[in-house]
């Protein structure tokens, strides 16, 4: 909506206005007489004006005006979409080829490490391994001898304990080595290995990397962050008084402020069951189309959710004015020969959305009626 400051258009101001730039060569008195008349309040254009500042005539229309919830938020990603690297064994880094913003896929090896705690976990699994053939093969004669009678039950349960302590031992350092990407089988074979890899759990982009070649890394330790944006939502914090008025499915109008101008559609997904410190409650978004946009995790959100929605009778914005606080429209009256006049008419207005204006005293107005709806700010304002 425009602003101007003098209500009462002054000659000085049509003569300026109305043919400064159609007619440098005319005098004062000249464009008097062709933009004085007689009602203070008509604005008359002419023909060639109307067309260089390509303005419109429109009447009133019937507009849909939404009642909504203005709330803050952050583009985000759900919990499997983002996973932290550690090393299931401490170890110091020997290689960490990627930066961040890489592209990843899932299993592709992300750094290399090495510790001769990782030989000594081999050298365990292989001996444990080899024993395990005669561990089991001494059950397996006292079972028998056990069910001839021919051994004692002490010997019979030792042996069968020795046994399944074996077998336990080995499964748990099988585990191990698969926890660090160490194939089992290789270390049966006597290929043991210095080093060992970490690889990817999801697919996606490198948005941190905390470590360098020669950091010692524990368990503890975050070595890299992935953040798949394949599936990316709202995560919008709403107050408590409102948080009754939303519910599932209810449509969302964002913008992010600081990337772009645009506005972009999303709904409702899921509403929080608790209260914040801040007393807001969470509500989870999900865009209607993530295939067209490219956010980022974390960028601000400033977004709107459509609770309820009214017909009215509208105009759009460009149509009207306010001088000194009062909206008001220039209506059309009459068009003689190669000019148009206009009314100025007060209007009482209430909200805007989607670049119209509620009109709250439409019944003012004939139902035919039109008005200047494009060009009103080029001609009235400052």
């Amino acid at each position: 909506m425009m602003y101007i400051h003098n209500y009462k258009i002054t000659l000085i101001s049509l003569v300026f206005i109305f043919f400064g730039c159609s007619d440098k060569e005319k005098s004062k008195a000249e464009l008097t007489k062709e933009t004085v008349n007689e009602t203070p309040s008509q604005v008359l254009i002419t023909q060639e004006q109307f067309d260089q500042l390509q303005m419109e005539i429109g009447g009133l229309e019937e507009k849909s005006f939404s009642k909504k919830i203005s709330v803050n938020g952050m583009i985000d990603v759900p919990p499997e979409n983002r996973a932290v690297v550690n090393a299931t064994m401490g170890g110091y880094i020997k290689t960490t080829p990627y930066l961040i913003g890489d592209q990843v896929k899932k299993g592709q090896i992300l750094v290399t490490l090495e510790n001769p705690e990782y030989i000594s976990l081999q050298q365990n699994y292989l001996e444990v391994h080899e024993q395990l053939a005669y561990l089991k093969a001494e059950y397996e004669r006292h079972k028998i001898m056990q069910a001839e009678q021919i051994t004692s039950q002490k010997n019979f349960l030792k042996a069968e304990s020795d046994y399944r302590s074996a077998v336990a031992k080995h499964e748990g350092l099988k585990k191990q080595l698969g926890m660090l990407n160490i194939v089992p089988a290789n270390v049966e074979a006597g290929n043991i290995a210095s080093t060992v890899t970490i690889t990817a759990p999801i697919t996606g982009s490198i948005t941190k990397v905390n470590v360098s070649k020669g950091t010692y890394v524990s368990p503890a330790t975050s070595i890299l962050e992935i953040i798949d944006n394949d599936h990316i939502h709202l995560e919008l914090s709403v107050f408590e008084k409102d948080i009754m008025k939303i519910s599932k499915g209810q449509p969302i109008e964002f913008s992010i402020p600081e990337a772009s101008k645009n506005t972009f559609n999303a709904k409702v997904h899921l509403v929080g069951t608790s209260i914040d410190e801040n007393r807001t409650i969470k509500v989870h978004g999900h865009l209607e189309d993530e295939s067209k946009v490219n956010f980022l995790t974390g960028m601000f959100v400033e977004a709107n959710i459509i609770t309820d929605s009214t017909s009215a009778i509208a105009l759009p914005d460009s149509a009207i004015i306010e001088v000194d606080g009062t909206p008001f429209v220039l209506q059309f009256d009459k068009k003689l020969d190669n000019t148009y006049y206009f009314n100025q008419k007060e209007v009482k207005i209430k909200e805007s959305y989607n670049g119209y204006t509620r009109i709250e005293n439409a019944l003012d107005f004939e139902k035919e009626s039109n008005f200047l709806t494009k060009g009103v700010y080029n001609l009235l304002g400052d």
